[in-house]
């Protein structure tokens, strides 16, 4: 999730563990707390684009960094502030409890997380785009409310609490509302004959009333969006895999990294003289010209025996339109 939405969930949790007795410190610490994780993109900037990719939501998003870190910012802290005498423990519960929603809540986005790490698991339920009002907004009306609040009230504990409330439901609510897209989309798919193997959905930005999906066929990918406003036929965008064009470059090391970060749904197709490797997990965006291009694309070069990765950077986007398009296809086909 975005990192305002990390820094409430975070002041929320520790909120919840040491409010009473240290008041609005425990959603500062909180927040510090629910922010960490999210600092491995810094060492993407001292490596390569693939491994970059491999590190974000890595190790810093295990179960295993929660449980070294957390004592270890539970004895800084309780040194910072020895005058609480609280000792070590409640501030390594604080900084358990918010370092470990922060991927428990990422596993919900497309990305997801390696909350097993070391072992290769990664976890994404696909239910939430990472910037989602509905969820945030709210949390964040009774994170600021608990500022205001004196310290071990009823009324901060019952704002504090109904924030994490309500945003659990929301967020548990998203797994109901994927389940109900994922079986319209198979339906309308058994409806036009069309043959799959499986099916890949996840909400559109900043909204679960619209959802976009992939479809793998044997010789195509085919993307739709379905919203629960829709009252004619999906229609089913074609994307030849053209694996057999692109087998000489999957020999290469860096290529095969980035299939299995994609999780097998993926395009590699040559433009203008060039090779580009496609992650389909997270869509196309549209351009004003009618065409679109998919929001993750990475130019792959071969050099000297090997294949180096550049994202392909994002092109200069006209916000106005593509929220217009967003919401058009929210209210229905």
């Amino acid at each position: 999730m975005d990192s305002l939405t990390q820094i409430v969930l975070g002041a929320a949790v520790g909120e919840a563990a040491l409010g009473k007795k240290i008041g609005n410190k425990a959603l500062l610490y909180g927040a510090i707390g629910g922010t960490i994780p999210d600092l491995d993109v810094f060492l993407g900037l001292f490596t390569d684009t693939v491994t970059a990719i491999e590190l974000h939501r890595g190790i810093s998003h295990s179960i295993f960094f929660c449980i070294i870190l957390a004592p270890l910012l539970g004895w800084l802290v309780h040194k910072i502030e020895r005058k609480k005498n609280l000792g070590w423990q409640p501030w390594t519960k604080l900084f358990f409890l918010s370092l470990i929603t922060h991927p428990l809540l990422d596993a919900f986005t497309t990305w997801g997380t390696q909350l097993l790490w070391p072992f290769n698991i990664k976890i994404a339920f696909n239910s939430i785009f990472v910037i989602d009002p509905l969820y945030t907004l709210p949390f964040l009306f009774c994170c600021i409310a608990v500022l205001f609040c004196s310290r071990g009230s009823k009324l901060r504990m019952r704002f504090n609490r109904f924030g994490l409330i309500i945003s659990t439901i929301y967020l548990l609510s998203t797994l109901i509302l994927k389940l109900l897209a994922y079986k319209k989309i198979e339906k309308e798919l058994d409806n036009q004959g069309i043959k799959y193997s499986s099916i890949s959905t996840r909400p559109a930005p900043f909204n679960t009333i619209l959802w976009n999906a992939n479809i793998d066929t044997k010789e195509n990918y085919l993307i739709t969006d379905y919203s629960f406003f829709d009252t004619k036929p999906l229609k089913f965008k074609k994307f030849p895999k053209n694996r057999e064009k692109s087998s000489r470059l999957m020999k290469y090391l860096n290529v095969q990294r980035l299939i299995a970060i994609s999780n097998d749904w993926y395009i590699i197709e040559k433009k203008g003289g060039n090779w580009y490797f496609n992650d389909l997990r997270f869509g196309l965006i549209p351009r004003e010209d009618g065409t679109s291009f998919f929001a993750f694309s990475y130019h792959l070069i071969e050099k000297e025996g090997k294949i180096q990765v550049i994202e392909v950077p994002k092109t200069k986007r006209e916000a106005q339109f593509l929220m217009q398009q967003l919401w058009h296809r929210v209210i229905g086909n």
